[in-house]
Formats: C-alpha cells, sequence, structure tokens
C-alpha cells in the first residue's frame, strides 16, 4: 500500500504522510489529523517500499522477514491521555515503520495498569477483546505504560515475544526497557533538598509504583522524616493535579516543595496556583517525564527528561531481535534520565517570590 493511497484518503499531501510515519517529532498542524493519518495506515496495513517488495517477493530469511505487531497502551486514565505515552508511542510507531514491520493493532487498555482492579475484573475476557478479526495473528506485542503480571503471562502466551516500555520494572517477566522510577524520582528529591526542602510532599499513585519507593527511600537517606500528610495519591492527570493543589492551599500546613510522578500533575498545580496567585502559598514543584507541554509553562516546570526516542527504539530492537532468534534469555535495557532545571523550583527562602501563571 503506497503513502499516495493513505494521503488521497486524509486529505493531505504524500509529503505530510511521509513526515508523520517517519518522524516523530513532526508537527502536524493539528493531532487529530496526525492521528488519522495513523488510523489509515494501520487500516491498510501499510508498509515501507523495502518491506512490501520482499514481502511479494517472499523473502523468508529472518533477517528480512516481515514481522505483524500490535501495541498495548494501558497508561492510567480512562479519559485523559498522558502525553508522555503518546509522544513514546509515536516514536514506537515511526521505528516500526522504518524498520519494515507491520503496525496491526493499538489497544488501549487503562484497566490492565491497575493490580486492585485486575483482581476484581475478568482479565480473560479483556484479553480476549485483543483477538485478531482476521487470518493473520500478530507476532510480537509492545506495551507502553505498566502492566499486571498475571496479565503479562497471559499475554505471553499468546505472542512470540513481548517487550514493555516503561518507568517501573516487570521484574524479568517479559523482556524490557525502562527508565527506572526510583533512580528518576531521586534525582528530582534530591534536587529539592539541594535547595534547602524539608518539607517535601509527593503526589501521584502510591500503590507498586516505583517513583513513589525512590521518593520514600531519598528522604530516609538524607534523614528526613516522611511525613504521611505530604503524600497524595492521585491519578496521573492535569485535573487532578489542579484539585490537590486546591487542597493544599487551604492547608494550614503544607510542604514547601512538591514532587509529582508526572508532568500532567504538575500542570495541573501550575495552573491551580496561577488562579491563586495572589494568596502567600507558593511551593516549589518538580515532576518527571519532560513532555512536550513542560516547556511552555510559565514558570517552565523542572522535570527530569526521560529518554522517549531511546526507549521506543531499543523495544523494537528487542523485539525483532527475539522474534529473529538473536536471544532466549529475559533482557533488560536501563536508560538515564535527565534533570532539566527550569524555572518552577527555587531556594527554601524564597519560595514566596516566583510568579505562576500558563
Amino acid at each position: 500500500m503506497s503513502i499516495k493511497k493513505i494521503a488521497k484518503e486524509a486529505g493531505v499531501s504524500t509529503a505530510t504522510v511521509s513526515r508523520v510515519l517517519n518522524n516523530p517529532g513532526y508537527k502536524c498542524s493539528s493531532e487529530e489529523l496526525r492521528e488519522r493519518i495513523w488510523k489509515i495506515a494501520r487500516e491498510l496495513n501499510y508498509m515501507p517500499n523495502e518491506a512490501a517488495r520482499s514481502l511479494k517477493k517472499g523473502i523468508t530469511d529472518t533477517s528480512q522477514k516481515v514481522w505483524y505487531l500490535d501495541v498495548l497502551m494501558t497508561r492510567t486514565g480512562n479519559l485523559e491521555t498522558d502525553p508522555f505515552f503518546s509522544e513514546l508511542l509515536r516514536v514506537i510507531e515511526s521505528e516500526i515503520h522504518r524498520q519494515g514491520c507491520i503496525l496491526m493493532h493499538i489497544f488501549h487498555q487503562p484497566l490492565l495498569s491497575n493490580d486492585r482492579k485486575c483482581r476484581t475484573e475478568n482479565i480473560d475476557k479483556v484479553i480476549a477483546q485483543m483477538e485478531p478479526d482476521g487470518d493473520i495473528r500478530s507476532d510480537g506485542l509492545i506495551i507502553i505504560g505498566k502492566c499486571n503480571d498475571n496479565v503479562l503471562k497471559k499475554l505471553s502466551a499468546k505472542y512470540r515475544s513481548i517487550v514493555s516500555v516503561n518507568r517501573n520494572s516487570t521484574n524479568y517477566l517479559v523482556d524490557e526497557v525502562i527508565c527506572d522510577g526510583k533512580r528518576i524520582a531521586a534525582m528530582a528529591v534530591e534536587y529539592l533538598i539541594g535547595l534547602g526542602h524539608r518539607k517535601i510532599g509527593y503526589v501521584g499513585d502510591c500503590h507498586n509504583e516505583s517513583r513513589y519507593k525512590g521518593y520514600q527511600d531519598t528522604l530516609f537517606q538524607y534523614g528526613i522524616d516522611m511525613d504521611i500528610s505530604f503524600v497524595i495519591e492521585a491519578e496521573h492527570t492535569e485535573a487532578e493535579g489542579y484539585a490537590v493543589m486546591e487542597r493544599l492551599i487551604q492547608r494550614g500546613d503544607a510542604p514547601t516543595a512538591i514532587y509529582c510522578a508526572n508532568d500532567m500533575i504538575a500542570i495541573g498545580m501550575l495552573k491551580c496556583l496561577n488562579k491563586y496567585k495572589n494568596r502567600y502559598y507558593v511551593p516549589s514543584i518538580i515532576s518527571s517525564d519532560d513532555i512536550e507541554e513542560a516547556q511552555y509553562t510559565k514558570p517552565m516546570l523542572t522535570t527530569v527528561r526521560l529518554p522517549k526516542e531511546e526507549m521506543g527504539k531499543f523495544a523494537l530492537y528487542l523485539l525483532i531481535d527475539r522474534l529473529g532468534g538473536g536471544h532466549k534469555g529475559i533482557v533488560r535495557t536501563e536508560l538515564e534520565g535527565k534533570l532539566m532545571i527550569r524555572e518552577s523550583c527555587t531556594l527554601v527562602e524564597n519560595a514566596n517570590r516566583m510568579e505562576y501563571y500558563i
């Protein structure tokens, strides 16, 4: 299937289609258009010319074999998308096509990331909904986001190869590419401690979450008692961040600094502080991921950048290598985060001098 066919159905130029499919960082005129192009490409089973020619010739050598792949998105939040995972998906989609593979399906199943819900819901029924409609069965699966251990075991029986891309480890159940959440949290919390903060809060998922564990361990390492009232469990959405900050503003005793488990929580907090910017409470805020929007807040958000491009590329390399018989043991590839120091954090004594608005 040619790019021309996709361009015709999407109502755009072939150049636009090519840029969208091959460049995860390409700024389309709208996110809706970008998603429409990818949807059409998947429906038409688009593959790059070189892969198409190999398939037509019946090439069976594993180094040139065309693999059929699925992607499972398990990000939390049914109504709001976590841009980190969407940006990571762009990288993986583009890399799948560059490697001459066919992306068959993208499944969205937030339930599968929630251990408590997986114990009460019928996960076999959820997994059954991922069965292919046609005769072609996908060879491999890339899981983006946290996934329940029992679900991983069930999925492993359905695919020849699975790779998890995440901020939490699967404890060697499947091949994985991670940017360790504990180390990410440690980097963020240590920065706050270096600014003189001792009353440091945490907002995000607390259940089986490596970033929460990293927050706890870092406070302990520096001899700082963790105040449980500064720990607020929340979904990783902007709305949750906004709501949490509204509650903190009303408190008589609140943390001088907050580590948010992801950028969306932090952005919601910044927007809330903008609304109440005449109040005395102005905490330092730091988070992790470094989504695109983090660079356009004011003050710009200090966060720990996760290497999305490398995470996506290594995930596909591992998947193809196992499918081709290159390795049999479980492989974990761990990448390092990078602290992006911007403007949303300050010395503890200067906390009330910042201006918040987005």
